[in-house]
């Protein structure tokens, strides 16, 4: 096994990689940035892989999105009908996921597996829907969740939707470390181009109709949909191609957006940290709640697989009183106007 600055001197000097990544590599000054960046590989786990992005062999980077791909497909290549089957690749709004999501789906074509590639970035959930919509045996998505901007992510997915079950995680993670990351890996002029099938709305359109089949109560949700107003940001991530739709279709009439973080933004310009977890992240959306008198904040981090909701403050004796109203079986209507009633000192 290379030490690190082995590894280090040969990316600089293999022919594959490209000059831009060897200029970030030559101008890194400190050694131990450069120990950080090649002392051995990311660990690929359940979860896939998780790293900032940049130049070396522990950094999301294109080599090793590729590298972690190529340990996937032989996974699905000793699997029977698996490479007919194919993966569905998947990406975040991130910096360079899909460039990444590119990459993978060249690799997955050049070791002869069919490919469903996502043309724009998507929510985790319509990937694992997608999985099993179009019978894949594996599914890939570009993600770093919740992480700071500066970070990317590889997840990988079975038959199921869900993540790789421990068994087949330590079986690509051995492949991974089979593999030579510049010898072994098919470059992107090897990439079948007949074998990769770019998908398109009418997915959308199946994955909005069976999320909308698993309402738990459509009544309630009929009762206040002309009254109640919520306000929904995905903190400039992939929320914003499906939930504002999903919303709609099932029925609620005033859905307000925080427009700034509707846009497509890998930097999260308007928040510290793209975590609905954290207070922070519903500043914006506390200023469109108060302006258009909101009963609720739903906020998704950037690949809409966690989401928060922030409901209006009552107060105790008010949260009662309401508990109460509701339980006799007054509207929403009804409550919105006895309330505004409350506050006007008519009660």
């Amino acid at each position: 096994m290379l030490d690190y600055k082995d590894n280090y001197n040969r990316w600089l000097d293999d022919p594959t990689v490209d000059e831009a990544t060897k200029a970030e590599l030559l101008a890194i000054r400190c050694e131990d940035e450069i120990k950080s960046r090649f002392n051995g590989y990311m660990s690929f786990g359940t979860a896939g892989l998780r790293s900032v992005m940049g130049a070396g062999t522990s950094r999301m980077n294109l080599f090793t999105v590729a590298h972690a791909t190529e340990g996937l497909a032989r996974l699905i290549l000793k699997t029977p009908g698996g490479k007919e089957r194919g993966v569905a690749v998947c990406y975040d709004s991130r910096n360079n996921s899909k460039e990444f999501a590119k990459r993978a789906a060249e690799v997955l074509s050049a070791d002869g597996i069919r490919v469903y590639l996502f043309p724009e970035m998507r929510p985790t959930p319509v990937l694992s829907f997608a999985i099993r919509d179009l019978n894949c045996i594996a599914g890939i998505n570009i993600t770093a969740s919740h992480n700071p901007s500066e970070y990317n992510g590889y997840k990988a997915y079975w038959e199921d939707g869900g993540q790789l079950p421990p068994d087949h995680a330590a079986t690509v993670a051995a492949e991974i470390a089979s593999v030579d990351i510049f010898r072994d890996v098919p470059a992107p002029d090897k990439a079948n181009a007949s074998l990769i099938t770019v998908t398109d709305k009418s997915l959308d359109e199946r994955y909005m109709e069976k999320v909308l089949e698993q309402a738990v109560n459509p009544d309630a949700i009929k009762q206040v949909a002309d009254e109640m107003a919520i306000v929904y940001t995905p903190l400039h991530g992939t929320g914003a191609t499906v939930v504002p739709q999903l919303l709609k279709k099932a029925g609620l009439k005033k859905l307000y957006t925080v427009d700034e973080q509707m846009v497509p933004d890998g930097n999260f310009p308007t928040v510290k940290f793209p975590n609905p977890e954290f207070s922070q992240a519903f500043d914006l959306g506390r200023i469109i709640a108060d302006k258009v008198g909101s009963d609720l904040i739903v906020a998704t981090d950037p690949d809409a697989d966690r989401a928060k909701a922030l409901r209006k403050d009552l107060g105790e004796e008010r949260k009662k009183l309401y508990q109460k109203m509701l339980a006799q079986g007054f509207t929403s209507a009804q409550l919105k106007e006895a309330f505004s009633a409350l506050d006007a000192g008519e009660m």
